[in-house]
């Protein structure tokens, strides 16, 4: 709490902080101000000190209001990094690239009056789209900067720059804190950040050890099924119509590496077994991997289409019947290839008592969903195609690979030209 009042106090300041990330995840720190603050000498200091790249995190709303597109449609960064267009002030500077060039455009971003004919694109301030609910969504630095500018009462954009060492490493925990020292900036983590707002934020129901509840449990019950008998536990996020539901087989509470598997939902594939996708048999599989454990827990998300809904999943059927794949039949119709979030599934997890897992998945974005959280992941447990496959899932499975980024082995998977019965 200490740490996270006294880097607000700066940042109200006008100060610069130093936030730094968990050892587990990038293990790197950044150099904060809020953007209303930022002079020539605050990029000076930055450019010498720091030596990363500058960039802005803001909000959703904002980034919609100044009219910037994000960088990319289809974000594959590792750590989800969303970078959004580069942007200069189209007045009062010359190539954009000098400290008050910088600083000038960054100043803009904060600025209520900026209009988005205020901004020429590209340039050299790169923004950051920071995720709606800050660090209780993400355990990222682009949220923890944001969170900590709303803590402090200024407007909620910020200035980040990673802490290089004069070497070109990456600082870590020993070179932050002698930075911070030498300095006299605030050194926090993203965690703390976390910790704060989940011990002073009264707006959600709270757990009994005073975390924010950021999804509700609301009844559970058993639920024999051809695999054995599992428990079924539904959960809804507070304010909102968004329901999940976890399978539980076997004791879970306090347990380490329990096979687990997050699926999102699949109305044609699960339910009506689509030759078009694989998810019907990623669900069976995952529940016979579990029983045959004796022990597992089974997230099923309603994030129907990658999230896109089912009525915008059908469209995207047309499309893919006129040629399109997966991935293009998306990007046509005006939507991300991907537009799941996995933080609720950490939620869940969670309250379930798990304290690490085993995650059955062939998409790397899932581990990165699940990773900044609580919940340790300590090993991937690929799902396997079993079978031949007819030549529409065949080529679903190679858009996933090719351009999704999955993995999956495509030499060993069996086509056949015959479509199922």
């Amino acid at each position: 709490m200490q740490r996270v009042e006294k880097a607000v106090e700066a940042m109200a300041k006008g100060q610069m902080v130093i936030l730094a990330d968990d050892p587990d995840r990038e293990n790197e720190g950044d150099i904060v101000i809020g953007c209303q603050f930022c002079e020539a000498e605050h990029i000076n200091f930055l450019r010498e000190h720091a030596r990363g790249m500058i960039c802005a995190p803001l909000t959703a709303k904002r980034l919609e209001e100044l009219q910037i597109p994000m960088m990319v449609e289809d974000n594959t960064s590792t750590l989800g990094t969303a970078m959004a267009v580069s942007v200069d002030a189209l007045q009062g500077t010359s190539t954009g690239i000098s400290a008050s060039d910088m600083a000038r455009t960054i100043r803009l971003l904060a600025d209520p009056a900026t209009r988005p004919q205020d901004l020429q694109r590209p340039g050299h301030v790169v923004p950051l789209r920071a995720q709606d609910g800050g660090v209780l969504v993400r355990l990222g630095q682009t949220e923890g900067s944001i969170d900590l500018a709303r803590i402090a009462g200024i407007y909620p954009a910020t200035v980040v720059c990673e802490i290089c060492n004069a070497d070109g490493t990456m600082a870590r925990q020993p070179e932050l804190e002698e930075l911070s020292e030498r300095f006299d900036l605030p050194l926090v983590h993203v965690r703390d950040v976390l910790r704060y707002r989940e011990a002073t934020e009264t707006g959600n129901e709270k757990q009994d050890d005073g975390r924010l509840r950021r999804i509700e449990r609301i009844e559970d019950a058993s639920l024999p099924t051809r695999y054995g008998e599992f428990r079924i536990v539904g959960y809804e996020i507070p304010g909102t119509d968004e329901h999940h539901v976890a399978l539980v087989m076997g004791e879970v509470t306090d347990a380490e590496n329990v096979l687990c598997r997050m699926h999102s939902e699949c109305l044609t594939g699960d339910v009506f077994h689509s030759a078009r996708c694989d998810c019907g048999d990623q669900l069976e599989q995952a529940l016979q991997m579990i029983a045959e454990e004796g022990r597992g827990v089974l997230l099923y998300l309603r994030q129907e289409g990658r999230g896109i809904g089912l009525i915008n999943k059908i469209r995207a059927y047309n499309l893919q019947d006129q040629g399109m794949d997966t991935y293009d039949a998306n990007i046509a119709l005006g939507l991300p290839a991907d537009m799941r979030e996995y933080w609720m599934g950490n939620a869940m997890l969670e309250d379930l008592g798990v304290k690490s897992i085993r995650l059955m998945t062939n998409n790397p974005a899932k581990i990165i969903g699940l990773e900044s959280f609580r919940v340790r992941i300590t090993s991937r447990v690929p799902v396997p195609i079993k079978g031949a496959v007819g030549p529409e899932l065949a080529r679903y499975l190679r858009t996933k690979v090719e351009r999704m980024d999955h993995r999956l082995d495509l030499d060993a998977i069996e086509e056949t030209s015959q479509k199922p019965e």
